[in-house]
């Protein structure tokens, strides 16, 4: 199941390798189903240290098991922007402390957690569907805070949480851009490009025919 040549490769993504078996994610998915929903099986794979033993925890752990304690010492060991992506996308954006800790987290400096903060607003914004519109809302100050950070795994998380957010909805596409116009007035190259990165995709005739089709439904 592991893959030498995929280690080698992982660097040049600028994700973390030297504790790797470069074991593929559709094989730790099967693996995933395979095993099923264990929270205790999650938190030992977790503990191993190794990068794709924790990416596998975040696909067997059951959110419903996860306490904020979890979420902060598993936050605290985050070295690779995947593993960052997977516990967001897999597991904490199915928490009931999802919004909290978005919140919390892009307002810390360390850059992968800062990283998590953001990724999970756009996890929540694809994946939450029954969430109301004040939720994301609330994230675009905190976007406009973060804009200016020059860190390439932030400043792609402030971006990708600008575009999800914006994509959920017209009323929220409005929004998103009304943000991303005053981003493009910070007087920094990296809320520079998270802006036009945004605007090119929010105002697309694509995203925007998309949106109208959805409203009429």
């Amino acid at each position: 199941m592991s893959d030498p040549t995929a280690v080698e490769g992982m660097a040049r993504f600028g994700i973390q390798s030297s504790n790797s078996f470069g074991v593929s994610i559709p094989k730790l998915r099967v693996l995933a189903r395979e095993v099923g929903r264990d929270h205790l099986l999650a938190m030992r794979l977790w503990e191993t240290g190794l990068h794709d033993a924790r990416l596998l925890a975040t696909m067997v752990d059951d959110p419903e098991e996860v306490t904020t304690d979890q979420m902060d010492r598993w936050v605290r060991d985050f070295d690779s922007w995947d593993v960052v992506d997977g516990s967001c996308g897999n597991l904490f954006d199915k928490t009931p402390f999802a919004v909290s800790k978005a919140k919390e987290w892009c307002k810390r400096d360390e850059e992968f957690v800062k990283r998590a903060g953001f990724v999970l607003m756009a996890e929540l914004a694809v994946h939450d569907k029954q969430a109301q519109d004040k939720v994301f809302l609330a994230f675009l100050p905190l976007i406009i805070d973060g804009a200016a950070d020059k860190r390439n795994f932030v400043k792609k998380a402030v971006n990708w949480s600008l575009r999800q957010i914006g994509k959920r909805n017209l009323k929220l596409n409005k929004a998103a851009v009304s943000t991303a116009l005053k981003i493009q007035k910070i007087d920094s190259g990296a809320a520079r490009w998270v802006a036009s990165d945004a605007l090119r995709e929010l105002k697309s005739p694509r995203v925007l025919k998309r949106l109208l089709e959805n409203k009429q439904h």
